[in-house]
């Protein structure tokens, strides 16, 4: 397969700026995931990485090899849309035969390697069938076997579950992450959805507004964001946000908040002026005896667990605590955070460097 280098990549559309000098390494046979919401540049890095789009300035290597100006042709790639892009006049066997056709591959070779893609994705028995009568999933399958038939470099995925349904986008997901593992293949993958990235990369890219806020592994990106925007963009509910006015010096162990010393992690960098203090909502926990305190504004029963919302002299705080304690609106509650699991944030938006998460955010 292919390892995929992208260094100072950027591309302007005229007076805008789609993406900003973007620079990260997808490594080879990984899952890799660019995130973000619309218009953070993700598509557009997905199709300068295919040669859809030139880019206006930077490099990329694909094995190595320098390619940033260089046609899709000539790259070794295969491409999935979000809408299949099949040919409706074709039945399934023809779509994902055409690429080997067009090369110019023996008919007796063309019909093994259609087979042999065609069991792989279980959609053996539509081979012969005409392609519109299909249901999404499986139009979605033939597509897949149309691009993994040609045994390219990489595959690139502009969001390929997007116009399925929730039922088949969770069963796609894991037959996409299954398939990709049963081939080794490198996959450059575009989607909105942050959950979905979380469940199938191996590596994330968070992108806003054209910048990669965070690169890394699903579970260090959500662990210790580097910016706020990553810190709300990732996690369901995201994390908990709370801003005070402060000074955090080298080797401080804690913070004052609403007058209430609280723990956090020895810091290494510093900062002061408006501070956030970020905690995920299972980091939080109800202690009698806590001095930051919250009264129960809502709770939200998920079955094993529940999301209990809570009014605070900083602002609102969501807690995952699970469905056997009982938690009443209107109740006030002590609130104790993990030490550990705390994050801060300076007034730019940036996580300030601490024992806990120093590896992650000095290393991606």
């Amino acid at each position: 397969m292919a390892q995929i280098v992208i260094k100072n990549l950027r591309k302007e559309f005229g007076a805008f700026t789609a993406v900003q000098s973007s620079s990260f390494t997808i490594e080879d046979g990984e899952f890799f995931m660019l995130l973000g919401p619309s218009g953070c540049g993700k598509t557009t890095t997905l199709r300068m990485i295919a040669g859809l789009e030139l880019p206006t300035s930077g490099e990329i290597f694909i094995n190595g090899t320098e390619v940033s100006q260089k046609p899709a042709s000539k790259r070794d790639i295969a491409f999935v849309f979000q809408m299949f892009a099949l040919y409706p006049h074709m039945n399934v066997r023809k779509n994902i035969s055409y690429p080997l056709v067009s090369q110019g591959m023996p008919r007796d070779q063309v019909r093994a390697k259609v087979a042999e893609v065609a069991e792989i994705l279980g959609i053996t028995a539509l081979l012969d069938k005409p392609v519109g009568g299909l249901s999404g999933g499986d139009r979605q399958r033939v597509a897949l076997g149309r691009a993994v038939v040609r045994d390219p470099a990489c595959f690139l995925m502009d969001e390929p579950l997007g116009a399925l349904d929730a039922e088949f986008r969770e069963r796609m997901a894991q037959e996409l992450r299954a398939l990709h593992d049963r081939m080794n293949a490198t996959t450059v993958y575009v989607t909105h959805d942050q959950l979905e990235a979380m469940q199938m990369g191996d590596k994330i890219v968070v992108m806003n507004h054209g910048v990669v806020e965070q690169f890394g592994r699903p579970q260090d990106i959500y662990d210790w964001p580097a910016t706020l925007f990553v810190a709300r963009f990732i996690g369901s509910p995201a994390m908990n946000l709370l801003p005070f006015e402060g000074m955090v010096g080298n080797g401080a162990t804690s913070v004052t908040l609403a007058g209430v010393p609280v723990a956090i992690p020895k810091m290494i960098s510093g900062g002061d002026g408006t501070l956030t203090l970020g905690v995920r909502p299972e980091h939080v926990h109800f202690s009698d005896d806590a001095g930051y305190r919250g009264r129960i504004l809502a709770v939200e029963y998920l079955g094993t667990t529940q999301i209990v919302t809570l009014e605070t002299a900083l602002g609102q705080v969501k807690v995952r605590i699970g469905s056997d304690r009982a938690a009443h609106v209107g109740e006030t509650v002590g609130l104790r955070f993990d030490t550990r699991s705390i994050s801060l944030f300076s007034d730019t938006g940036h996580a300030l460097i601490s024992t806990a998460n120093q590896k992650v955010l000095t290393h991606g």
